[in-house]
């Protein structure tokens, strides 16, 4: 079977900058309030029809082809990955398609959901595909704008945890001659975390011409970071060594880990119980928030264009999403 390897990513950010300062300013908080409370300095949030969700996917998505020295004509497959798309129907993938300017071809285009973790996700059904053949070269982009739901009346907290942007991956077969490698992937699902992240409104669950206050009330993202925190830690340690079994490795073993950028207490948490070297865990979460499914690959760019991987640099990719899932992934550079 033949080999995935990353030839390029790419990364778009929004230009304005929401500083937990000012925030405090406008809010009537001691200066310094909300980045103690949620740990989170800055994040960007889009702004106006040069920052729709498919324009910034579509900008990481040329950054990532530009930096795989390809073209949009040389993909075979494109997957969108994201928590919430443009919206519910159609998918958002046919329309990033179309803005690629490969509107004529028999290309298939469809999303992947499995909230912060579709990238992840989308990156193994990528793998898969390039394994059996069916795709030679795929693009994997996510794009989110988690600043158009967030609890900031009544959690701010919770609401100054999330930034916005997009981050996208190019993959390839073994024809490739350098670039990391995909060894492995594993994911678990525990539904008793089903109802700590919410978003409820948008799909079958509220009718907004019967119901249009509960509609309204779950239209803005809700989360019980006490009780995700504590499933997180009970489950985490044990994936992340059965997964390095699986690959071969020990903890000692990993050059680099690309976490999701859940929050600070989060990534101190695994740093702990996981026992990874502080040193080796790419850290941005302070500068960009949480940007969801789009946090993954911002943060492998962000590893990847700083000189962190080198040839054979083992690299762990992990994190959790709602639902409540872990799954991670090894690659060799």
């Amino acid at each position: 079977m033949r080999t995935s390897r990353i030839l390029g990513t790419g990364v778009s950010l929004p230009k304005a900058i929401l500083a937990s300062s000012d925030w405090d300013g406008a809010n009537g908080k001691p200066d310094g309030w909300l980045a103690d409370t949620c740990g989170v300095a800055v994040r960007n949030i889009a702004c106006g029809e040069a920052e729709t969700q498919e324009k910034m996917a579509l900008k990481a998505a040329v950054d990532a082809l530009d930096d795989a020295q390809l073209a949009p004509e040389d993909l075979d497959l494109i997957l969108f990955g994201a928590a919430v798309g443009r919206q519910p129907i159609p998918a958002t993938a046919p329309l990033i398609k179309g803005l690629l300017g490969i509107q004529d071809t028999c290309v298939a285009a469809f999303d992947v959901n499995a909230t912060c973790l579709s990238a992840l996700v989308a990156m193994d059904l990528a793998d898969m595909h390039i394994k059996t053949g069916r795709a030679q070269r795929v693009l994997v982009v996510s794009s989110e704008i988690a600043s158009r739901g967030l609890p900031w009346a009544d959690d701010p907290a919770t609401a100054g945890l999330f930034g916005d942007g997009a981050g996208a991956i190019v993959l390839g077969g073994s024809e490739a001659p350098d670039g990391l490698a995909l060894v492995d992937f594993a994911m678990e699902t525990w539904p008793e975390g089903y109802e700590y992240c919410q978003l409820g409104a948008g799909g079958t669950r509220f009718d907004f011409a019967d119901e249009p206050a509960e509609f309204s009330r779950h239209s803005v993202f809700r989360m019980d970071g006490h009780k995700l925190f504590k499933l997180s830690r009970k489950r985490l340690p044990d994936f992340v060594d059965w997964l390095l079994a699986r690959s071969g490795w020990r903890v000692e073993d990993i050059d680099l880990v690309v976490p999701h950028q859940a929050s600070p207490l989060a990534l101190e948490h695994m740093i702990r119980r996981c026992g990874f070297a502080a040193d080796r865990v790419v850290n941005t979460v302070r500068e960009t928030g949480n940007l969801i499914a789009a946090s993954l690959p911002i943060t492998l760019d962000t590893a990847r264009k700083a000189g962190r991987i080198g040839v054979g640099s083992k690299v762990l990719m992990i994190g959790t999403s709602a639902g409540v899932s872990v799954a991670g992934m090894t690659l060799v550079g």
